[in-house]
């Protein structure tokens, strides 16, 4: 069996990790920061097997005007960022021609119609047990031009097997009493599953792979390769030989790749929570507000806010008045819940302009393997993408991860 480097212990790298361990091989995970809050923890916590449409769409360039005006919308770019931005938003305009987002779509499911066994399989590979339920999620929606959006992207769903059941907001609400505020629309959507803890999840998954690997803190800045082997270059001033290296490092994969002397466009997607501890209000699943890029979870760790879009460095200094604006806008439509009170949170999501995350072979190099950019579906692909990177480490080609590839920057 080889011996494998993966760079970036979130959570796709930890289920690359995990995935790999069981094959047999001998693995070392590099995670610098195991200390902080990664995107891998601080998500809603959702398995969205519906959400196969991706985020540039001729419906979402139309709003995103509007959206750029309000600094606390859905999407938001910090605009001291916007030079570095630019060639980003060009291809996520580019992106949104309606037959590139057909293609798109196509691909995500895909790529999703495995998810939910490789999610099982790797529970068993790891030993997690019972860390996941099919709760389905209720999808409100307010507004004739919301729900019209909302019907055209349900519709494309439904068009590649996605269940989506229209309810009206009476029935909406005998499933969660306390949403009391008006809204016009709802969907019911059976084939979400909910995680009880991500942060449980990640620590479990790392936890597998320190009694059976190495994780090492070295912070990976480069990868050098000949003929004999490749190898990961450290800050530390280590040059450390391996068989095959996995680039899963979330956004920071863009400064190995261009190291290597490829394209790619990959930007902080950063998102924002606020968890309430003790679950305040009682939430039976999970409710999206799409109209608005915010979700409410009742997570083991607490009542969970999360969402908004904003675009800006990963070094950029957080906005945590994004997570205050996603509560006020909550209680419009939850009027219990706490107006104060909670834990904080940003993450920098790693996203192409296309919302298809790499996935493929090194083109001058099968011995390097990327596994990043993932977007706001990093849990939710996780463990399909650990299985397509063990056959690709193991020499097997897959014809439908083609629209994954890096080819597709350069």
């Amino acid at each position: 069996m080889a011996t494998i480097a993966v760079i970036g212990g979130g959570i796709v790298g930890c289920a690359t990790a995990a995935w790999l361990i069981a094959d047999g091989h001998n693995v070392t995970l590099f995670e610098r920061s195991l200390d902080e809050r990664p995107a891998s923890a601080g998500n809603a916590g959702l398995i969205a097997l519906p959400e196969i449409t991706p985020l540039a769409r001729p419906g979402v360039l139309s709003s995103v005007p509007g959206w750029l005006v309000d600094p606390l919308g859905p999407l938001a770019i910090k605009f001291r960022d916007l030079p570095a931005l630019t060639p980003f938003l060009m291809r996520f305009i580019a992106a949104a021609n309606p037959t590139r987002v057909e293609a798109a779509t196509a691909a995500l499911a895909g790529l999703m119609g495995s998810a939910l066994a490789d999610h099982q399989e790797l529970a068993r590979r790891s030993g997690l047990s019972r860390h996941m339920t099919r709760t389905g999620a209720l999808h409100i929606i307010d507004g004739a031009s919301a729900y019209s959006a909302a019907r055209k992207e349900w519709t494309e769903r439904r068009q590649h097997g996605v269940e989506v059941n229209e309810i009206a907001p009476e029935a909406a609400r005998r499933m969660v009493p306390a949403l009391t505020g008006r809204f016009s629309n709802a969907l019911f959507v059976p084939d979400y599953w909910m995680v009880s803890s991500p942060a449980a999840v990640l620590d479990a998954l790392r936890a597998r792979i320190r009694a059976a690997g190495i994780i090492s803190r070295n912070d990976v800045i480069a990868i050098h390769r000949d003929d004999r082997e490749v190898s990961v270059i450290t800050a530390e001033g280590g040059d450390l030989p391996f068989d095959r290296i996995v680039v899963a490092a979330g956004v920071w994969s863009r400064d190995i790749v261009r190291d290597l002397g490829l394209k790619v466009r990959l930007e902080a997607e950063r998102g924002y929570n606020i968890t309430l501890a003790g679950n305040p209000v009682d939430l039976p699943l999970p409710v999206v507000f799409a109209q608005f890029g915010m979700a409410v979870t009742p997570l083991a760790d607490g009542l969970r806010i999360g969402g908004a879009v904003e675009l800006a460095t990963p070094d950029a200094p957080p906005n945590y008045l994004r997570g205050e604006a996603m509560r006020k806008t909550l209680r419009r439509f939850i009027p219990t819940l706490p107006e104060t009170g909670g834990s904080e949170w940003m993450g920098r999501r790693p996203a192409t302009p296309d919302s298809l995350p790499v996935i493929g072979r090194d083109p001058r190099d099968p011995r390097i393997v990327f596994a990043f950019g993932h977007g706001h579906l990093g849990l939710t692909l996780s463990a399909a993408t650990a299985r397509h990177v063990s056959a690709l480490i193991g020499g097997r080609d897959d014809p439908g991860l083609r629209p994954f590839g890096i080819e597709r920057f350069q």
